[in-house]
């Protein structure tokens, strides 16, 4: 396995797709969380629909994306102006699966973060507006401290569902795509090695290594999880 370009490639492309997925994921579902903490008109509208992606079954997710990024008729090309195929050109091929994984999860990060945000007791935003600190001192000081442990959560869990991802690549490019080699997975690489070629044990190692992996996130979590938490709490006390 070791000495497979292939599996090397699937193994980058992971680690790549965790790489566009994770932090965008979590930036924007942060985002989505504050504006549906603050007082907005139709709130409980908003948080169903960007909570709806997630309820949609994948299969129709993938087909309406694959219009989406269709490079000879799609949408997203004809509003931009350009011919780029989206799903068919390595270059763009992981950044268009990652663009939907990030649309399918934000609702769900949202939800979870803004749990954490409802938790925050409003008597700290009062003594931090009575000592004349603005809406982004508050953020920094407050709002990020108090919400790191349900956002640890979070990129803990985004981080291992990008690991595995399989579904939106098997939906999104059949067999016939020229970009699959630089696109598959690690998990898509295993189906292939062991339903498509019956190569049993080849899928099974690297299963293996996929497993290794995520013990090793694992392993860094419960080592930075006692920094994370205690680092914004400090920043917190010296400033209220």
């Amino acid at each position: 396995m070791f000495g497979d370009a292939e599996f090397w490639k699937a193994t980058w492309n992971t680690v790549y797709f965790c790489i566009l997925n994770v932090p965008v994921g979590i930036a924007l579902a942060l985002m989505v969380a504050l504006l549906l903490n603050a007082k907005v008109k139709f709130k409980s509208g908003f948080r169903t629909i960007f909570f709806l992606p997630l309820v949609c079954a994948p299969a129709a997710v993938a087909m309406v994306w694959r219009w989406i990024f269709n490079g000879e008729y799609g949408i997203l090309n004809q509003m931009l102006g350009v011919k780029i195929q989206w799903i068919t050109d390595p270059k763009t091929a992981v950044l268009a699966v990652a663009i939907v994984a990030v649309w399918s999860s934000i609702g769900y990060d949202a939800v979870l973060l803004l749990a954490g945000l409802q938790n925050i007791p409003r008597t700290l935003y009062e003594a931090n507006s009575i000592d004349g600190a603005g809406k982004i001192r508050q953020f920094f000081t407050i709002t990020l401290p108090m919400v790191s442990p349900t956002l640890f959560s979070v990129l803990i869990m985004r981080l291992m569902a990008s690991m595995k991802i399989y579904d939106l690549i098997y939906m999104m490019a059949d067999v016939t795509n020229p970009a699959l080699t630089d696109m598959q997975s690690l998990m898509y690489l295993f189906y292939r090695s062991s339903f498509v070629a019956g190569d049993r044990g080849y899928g099974s190692a690297i299963v293996i290594w996929t497993v290794g992996l995520i013990l090793l996130v694992t392993f860094c979590q419960s080592v930075l999880e006692h920094d994370f938490d205690g680092f914004f709490p400090g920043s917190l006390r010296c400033r209220i």
